[in-house]
């Protein structure tokens, strides 16, 4: 029997329907309130003409409208693409034409941006505004879609139907979309549930971007089992704190550079007592991060994960072995198998470096319209779908994965092969630094040498740096040259490697 993303939301409706499901500012749903939103405006797409397959873009920063229009999308069996809000009208003109979008779902100051382009450009036929401010000809009032009669529709007809297009930021060119279907997106909800125990009496903060796979989980994780989430778009990092107090939050997730600037701050009792777990995926988070959070939150549940928006999420590590295993991505996820294939495509001997492999239903339907670079990275091993992730790790002699790097980030230098890692966690825990990047630089001695570019918060120089890092790491892991410097994100909140990557080696 096929399951659709719209169904567990119906499901809590019908249950639970005066339970309160999303929260944002001084605005709230219950469940039942959610549901005859997304009924009213999946309505609306279909009087316009917006037919099953096709494609309804959200730039929107986090808002109730943007999780209404997710679940109405899903309803009238399109295909919903988020956008980053962040992003500027350039990118985001690549992503409306390169998935030929049918109706845009924004605000009025970021349609007046889009309509400021060149008329050459891409434009829906579809453009629904969830404000009246900044007002555009063409715009069709979210307000009025709401008033829309219920009416009969063609929804999805099958659970392996493509549900949502996430784009990645890219590693190099313009980015890819990558096709979810149904079954990715309740599948990938169903072990996050399972894993992390998510209750309905449960309160999710929200803060990454519903474009981020991560991001997206956390809302249909939620909704999946009744819990509530509350959408916060932060300024400062303690705004982030401050919300966790005044919700009674229990569940947060986020990515290293913020987890690195909160570990840093104080956390009011209040958060202690309400915070059940935390998580971290989307990098490395270093020793010292994870040690000042541990301090300050003694009794919440730390979980450290490893994911890519192809498959989702690959593995978690129970907070149990944290201490045991700081280094340790951890272990498969409910529903997902994996694999460490040296180059020859078999698989690595215990401590032996070689790719992932992620093997099961929540890998993804490939990239849209990408047919050569969907088969490069998406296979069938073993008769299952499977995905060449790129990233390099190994497997202990207990079954426990270990990030080593993506395999283009590896520094080969005077022979040995050294990790990113390695470097970038002795840097962290030196006082000050707030974010560290190490990447390999052409050096005609060395092969590669070390480069260390870091942030920091205070008077911390490059002389502090270099003398605790030779008391710390052999000579061979020493970086040849620091920089001090402000480093870029990308429209997930991480650090941009991919640009410094290029900002670096093609200036050298």
């Amino acid at each position: 029997m096929s399951r659709f993303l719209h169904n567990t939301l119906q499901k809590n409706a019908a249950e639970n329907p005066s339970s309160t499901a999303i929260i944002h500012k001084d605005q709230s749903l219950t469940y039942q309130q959610l549901l005859e939103q997304s009924e009213a405006i999946a309505s609306s797409l279909a009087q316009m003409g917006v037919q099953k397959g096709e494609r309804v873009a959200l730039w929107l920063p986090k808002r109730v409208e943007a999780i209404v229009a997710i679940y109405a999308i899903s309803l009238v069996g399109a295909i919903f693409v988020p956008i980053n809000p962040v992003l500027k009208p350039r990118q985001v003109q690549h992503i409306l034409r390169d998935c030929a979008v049918k109706a845009l779902i924004s605000d009025g100051q970021r349609m007046q941006r889009l309509s400021a382009l060149d008329h050459s450009y891409y434009m829906p036929e579809q453009m629904i505004q969830v404000d009246h401010t900044n007002a555009l000809p063409c715009s069709i009032f979210w307000s009025e879609l709401l008033k829309t009669p219920r009416i009969d529709f063609e929804g999805a007809t099958n659970s392996s139907d493509v549900a949502a297009i996430l784009y990645t930021s890219g590693s190099t060119g313009s980015p890819k979309g990558v096709m979810l279907s149904h079954h990715n997106l309740l599948l990938g909800s169903e072990s996050v549930v399972e894993y992390l125990s998510i209750q309905a009496t449960d309160r999710i903060l929200a803060v990454l971007p519903l474009s981020f796979d991560y991001g997206l989980n956390q809302v249909i994780s939620a909704i999946d089992v009744g819990a509530s989430v509350i959408l916060l778009e932060f300024l400062m990092p303690g705004d982030v704190i401050k919300a966790v107090s005044h919700y009674k939050i229990t569940g947060l997730a986020a990515v290293p550079p913020l987890w690195n600037q909160l570990s840093h701050l104080t956390w009011a009792a209040e958060c202690k007592k309400s915070l059940r777990y935390i998580t971290n995926s989307g990098g490395h988070l270093g020793h010292t991060a994870i040690e000042a959070l541990q301090a300050q939150l003694p009794d919440t549940d730390i979980y450290v994960m490893y994911g890519l928006t192809e498959a989702f999420r690959s593995t978690y590590l129970e907070p149990k072995e944290l201490n045991q295993r700081i280094d340790s991505i951890g272990k498969a996820i409910p529903h997902a198998e994996i694999r460490v294939l040296n180059e020859y495509g078999h698989e690595c001997a215990a401590d032996e470096v070689g790719e992932l492999v992620h093997l099961g239903d929540l890998v993804a339907q490939g990239y849209w319209l990408q047919p050569e670079q969907t088969e490069a990275t998406f296979r069938q091993l073993d008769g299952k779908p499977a995905l060449w992730s790129g990233d390099m790790v190994r497997r202990d002699a207990d079954d426990y994965l270990y990030f080593v790097a993506r395999g283009d980030e590896l520094i080969k230098s005077s022979g040995y092969r050294i990790s990113p890692d390695e470097v970038e966690d002795c840097a962290l825990e030196i006082s000050g630094v707030m974010q560290a990047v190490a990447m390999g630089v052409p050096d005609p001695q060395l092969g590669q040498a070390i480069l260390l570019l870091v942030e920091v918060d205070s008077d911390t120089d490059e002389h502090d740096i270099r003398k605790y890092m030779n008391a710390q790491l052999p000579r061979y892991m020493l970086p040849r040259d620091i920089e001090i410097r402000e480093l870029p994100r990308n429209a997930n909140g991480k650090i941009d490697r991919t640009s410094l990557r290029h900002e670096y080696l093609f200036q050298t």
